[in-house]
Formats: C-alpha cells, sequence, structure tokens
C-alpha cells in the first residue's frame, strides 16, 4: 500500500489528528483521556499525568507508603488512581504501571519484586483492571528508562543500553529501534552476571552475583559492617543503622578512606561486566542511570577504564560509531513519563497488524 493510500486510510478511520497542509506532516490522532503514569515500590510510588502525546499535565509527584502485602499495595495504586480521577473526571484515565523487578507485560504480572517483603507473583494488570474499569499497560522500570530514551531523546538513532544501578542492577536494551525482552521477558538480568562465585548469596539464589558487589543495597550493608566494627566499644547503647544512599553519596565524595575502595570495586565490577555485554551485543551507546550516578564523573571514569576499549571500534574511522558511555540526562519527571510509551508502542502495533491483514488479502 503507497503511502499516500495509507494517510487517506488513516484519515477515514479518524486515526490522523489533521491532515495538515499539502506536502505537510502528520500526526496520529491520540485517543481521548490521560494516562497516568507510576513507577511503583513497596515503599514509594512516583507519578506523573500525561495526556495522549505524553504531555505532562502535572509535576512529578512523590507519594511515600508503606505495602507490607500485595493487597496493601494494590489499595495504594488504587487509592492514587482514584484521586487522580476524580480531579479529571471529565475525562478517560488509563494506567502505565513500571515496576521494579521481573514483569510479564503480556499478562501483567509482577513475578518478582526484589525489595518487596512477599515473594509470590502479583496480578497486578487483571486486578486493577477489574477493580477500576480501565485499561491498563504494565513492564519494569529499565524499560521505562528505555522507552524514555527511545522516545525523548532525539540523538538515539543507533542501538543503545540503559543500565540502572540503585537498589539493584537491571537493564534495558533497544536494538532496532525496537525494546528487546526475551522470549521470557527477563532479558537485561546485568545484575545477576557472576562476578565471583565464590561471593556473597544473592536473592536470586546464586552467588557472586554484580549485585552483591556493586548495588545501592550492597554497598550499604558493607558500609554499616565496617561502621560497626569502627563503633566497637562505643556507644553500645545506640543502634547502628543502615546507612542512607545520601549518607554514601556524601561520604563517598568526603574522601572516606574506608568507603571509597568499596565504591571503586564496586565501580569496577560493573565495567568488567559491562565489557562483557559490549562484546556481545556491539551495542556503543550506554546511559546510567539510578541514584549511584550521584557517586559521580569519578565513579563513571572507574567504570569506563574497564571497559577498556570496545574491540569493534579499533578500525572504525567514524566517531560517532565509537563507543560511548554516559549519564543520561533526562529529568526525573520525563523518565517517569517514559512508561506511557507502552501506549503508543501498542497503537503502532496495533497499525503495524491492521496493515498486514489488509496487504494479505490482497
Amino acid at each position: 500500500m503507497s503511502l499516500s493510500k495509507k494517510i487517506k486510510f488513516l484519515h477515514r478511520q479518524e486515526n490522523l489528528h489533521s491532515r495538515g497542509l499539502s506536502g505537510g506532516s502528520y500526526q496520529i490522532r491520540p485517543p481521548d483521556g490521560y494516562i497516568l503514569c507510576l513507577n511503583i515500590s513497596p515503599y514509594m510510588i512516583e507519578s506523573v499525568l500525561v495526556d495522549g502525546l505524553i504531555t505532562a499535565q502535572s509535576p512529578l509527584r512523590l507519594t511515600a507508603i508503606k505495602a507490607t502485602t500485595p493487597e496493601a499495595l494494590l489499595e495504594e495504586i488504587e487509592k492514587l488512581y482514584r484521586e487522580y480521577h476524580h480531579m479529571h473526571r471529565q475525562l478517560p484515565l488509563r494506567l502505565a504501571l513500571s515496576i521494579h523487578g521481573q514483569v510479564n507485560p503480556v499478562t501483567g504480572v509482577s513475578q518478582n519484586m526484589p525489595q518487596a517483603p512477599w515473594d509470590t507473583p502479583i496480578e497486578i494488570k487483571y486486578l486493577l483492571e477489574e477493580r477500576l474499569n480501565t485499561e491498563l499497560l504494565i513492564d519494569n522500570d529499565c524499560i521505562m528508562l528505555a522507552l524514555a530514551e527511545k522516545w525523548q531523546n532525539g540523538s538515539n538513532h543507533q542501538d543503545f543500553c540503559v543500565i540502572n544501578v540503585d537498589y539493584g542492577i537491571g537493564s534495558s536494551f533497544v536494538i532496532n529501534q525496537q525494546i528487546y525482552r526475551g522470549s521470557l521477558y527477563g532479558s537485561g538480568q546485568i545484575g545477576h552476571t557472576i562476578i565471583d562465585p565464590d561471593g556473597a548469596a544473592c536473592a536470586c539464589g546464586r552467588y557472586g552475583c554484580l549485585e552483591t558487589i556493586a548495588s545501592l543495597s550492597a554497598l550499604k550493608k558493607k558500609a554499616r559492617m565496617i561502621l560497626k566494627s569502627h563503633s566497637r566499644g562505643h556507644h553500645q547503647d545506640r543502634v547502628l543503622r543502615t546507612p542512607t544512599t545520601d549518607w554514601l553519596i556524601k561520604h563517598y565524595h568526603l574522601g572516606d578512606e574506608d568507603l571509597r575502595p568499596l565504591v571503586s570495586n564496586a565501580a569496577k565490577a560493573i565495567g568488567l561486566s559491562l565489557y562483557n555485554f559490549l562484546n556481545i551485543l556491539n551495542i556503543n551507546r550506554i546511559y546510567f542511570y539510578g541514584r549511584s550516578c550521584g557517586f559521580g564523573n569519578e565513579w563513571l571514569d572507574i567504570i569506563q577504564e574497564q571497559t577498556g576499549f570496545n574491540p569493534f571500534d579499533q578500525t572504525d574511522a567514524v566517531r560517532t560509531n565509537a563507543t560511548n558511555i554516559i549519564f543520561g540526562q533526562l529529568s526525573r519527571q520525563k523518565q517517569v513519563m517514559g512508561i506511557a510509551y507502552l501506549f503508543v508502542e501498542q497503537a503502532l502495533n496495533d497499525m503495524k497488524s491492521i496493515n498486514s491483514f489488509k496487504t494479505e488479502i490482497q
């Protein structure tokens, strides 16, 4: 089907926002209503309201929660949804959810949420669609970041990877402009590459995974042990708490002699794992996100040093094809808005399916 015929067909189906001027551009007509973007953990929900063109209609909002059971988490999501819906009752409100951990985007099941005090799957999509009578799409937080970079960063014309170094370590790949999820939706598990087979036990059941060395949760545990050893014989009446992320970052930049080697070793481990990924996938643009980015350029430099060089770069004289490992530049609001692009990609896939079907029957 020619381009002009496709445009006429979309116009007849009212899928074009406007036909525009002759020789001009066209815009796909978005569905009426809003999309509520939620990035969810058992302790915090980040929310942004967007319209059908994924334009922010509210500022980023942080809501502290304390969900000790799956039902409690569902109730918190439902409560927040109804609050936004009450403010915009005249228009439909769809849900786009980002959940940390492993998620099946087809069934809408949160299969594993590492920060949660439970270890059972949650049928989030089914349960919330039933309760709220709305359409819901769901994926994990690394997919959220990949979608945000794909759709909101105009410089991403090549394959790229986002790596989220936070409580855990996750990643997501965009290859040929498509999010790569794998057949079991478990791709991007860079945090569970084994660095030390004799290392600490990981939540996944194996030993010496990257997360046990380089994640914020691992660094906090190690920092607490150091603080505990230094406090023996002193302040016995005070409970020694696990350091916060802000504490780690602050004392790293202050030059803490015990903490800095821990953070440096963590960065080296990330770099070594990343080197293997570079060799296997030949992706030359990597964006880092997550609170660990607060360790700054020195942390990133150590990661870059460990990757050494991409062997595929040696004979490539084109500078734009060289490996780039950088901090992601999208604001936190834009990161959370990324999950709304699940609806955009669903609409595009539906259009492709219709066109393929029409081509087959012609």
